[in-house]
């Protein structure tokens, strides 16, 4: 009789043994989940506060200078709820699916591109552009905007 109750003794401290090991398990892997999703809820925070619009007229020989220096400017309006850094490190450029390395900013109206300011975006071009379409896509935090112009 003290055999049996030895080893249930036995059995139901290697269990407690075992659902300790499992908790601790899990108590591991749901804390690592859990600053997971608050890294990705704060990176989806700020792709949401951020919009920007082009406000340059495509129409207008301001977009290309062909006579000079080949550059492409284009003015960019920050309409989201967050201010963002007027630097060249912060927008990605595309130019007719290229992307463009030779990218600068000039914040216009303020010394940050603040919400509601504007920033001037300098694309050097070191070939003239063709006749025909053209596109400038810019992106800065996941919000993209298009520019369709023609030299």
């Amino acid at each position: 009789m003290a055999s049996v109750s030895t080893s249930h003794l036995i059995l139901f401290i290697a269990s407690l043994i075992i659902a300790a090991s499992v908790a601790g398990t899990f108590t591991t892997g749901i804390q690592r989940l859990s600053g997971a999703l608050g890294d990705r809820s704060y990176d989806v925070s700020t792709d949401v506060r951020t919009d920007i619009e082009i406000i340059s007229d495509p129409g207008s020989d301001a977009v290309y200078n062909g006579s000079e220096n080949e550059n492409i400017t284009v003015l960019v309006k920050n309409t989201g709820s967050q201010n963002l850094k007027g630097t060249g490190d912060q927008i990605e450029v595309l130019l007719d699916g290229r992307y463009q390395t030779n990218v600068s900013l000039e914040v216009v109206d303020g010394a940050d591109w603040e919400v509601g300011n504007v920033v001037r975006v300098t694309i050097g071009n070191d070939t003239p552009l063709s006749p025909g379409d053209h596109r400038v896509k810019l992106i800065v935090n996941g919000d993209e905007e298009v520019l369709e112009f023609r030299p």
